[in-house]
């Protein structure tokens, strides 16, 4: 089973658009937004996705009653960080900023995701895959990328655009 891993859209609807078409065309089986959407109406580009989207808020993500109301039209789910999922036998722990990735959050977990920082960071310790993508949101072409893990492997890997 594959997820996609996005994170600090920040309104950037161009790179949204293609960010649909990406994971849409990965198959991926569900999608994890790391926060740091800001606008409603960009959250509202991730309704064209072949799987469920779910996510955690960031700092800039301050509409959040017009973020809630696309969030439930939609069938998103989305609410304040730490969001904890298990799928395909592996326990996943979200959130946005990569301090907020405590020892007791993440000591059950195999695969914690997070954004903030615009870097890419893949890190394995103690049986724990910590994952950020990096930048998404940039005016750059082939600089944006988004990731792609395999839960079998746990395995990250990347989609630059």
């Amino acid at each position: 089973m594959k997820i996609g891993v996005v994170s600090d859209t920040h309104n950037n609807q161009r790179n949204v658009r293609e960010i649909v078409r990406l994971f849409n065309c990965a198959n991926v089986a569900h999608v994890f937004h790391t926060g740091d959407i800001t606008r409603a109406n960009t959250l509202e580009l991730f309704r064209d996705l072949n799987a469920p989207l779910s996510g955690v808020y960031g700092n800039n993500d301050v509409e959040r009653i017009e973020l809630n109301k696309i969030a439930m039209t939609c069938g998103f789910e989305f609410h304040d960080p730490p969001l904890a999922r298990e799928l395909n036998g592996k326990r996943i722990v979200v959130v946005h900023d990569p301090r907020d990735l405590s020892d007791e959050l993440t000591s059950s977990a195999d695969l914690a995701l997070h954004g903030h920082t615009h870097l890419l960071r893949i890190e394995d310790s103690n049986n724990l895959t910590i994952f950020n993508p990096g930048e998404c949101a940039g005016h750059m072409k082939g600089f944006n990328a988004i990731g792609i893990v395999d839960l079998e492997s746990l395995s990250p890997s990347l989609l630059k655009f």
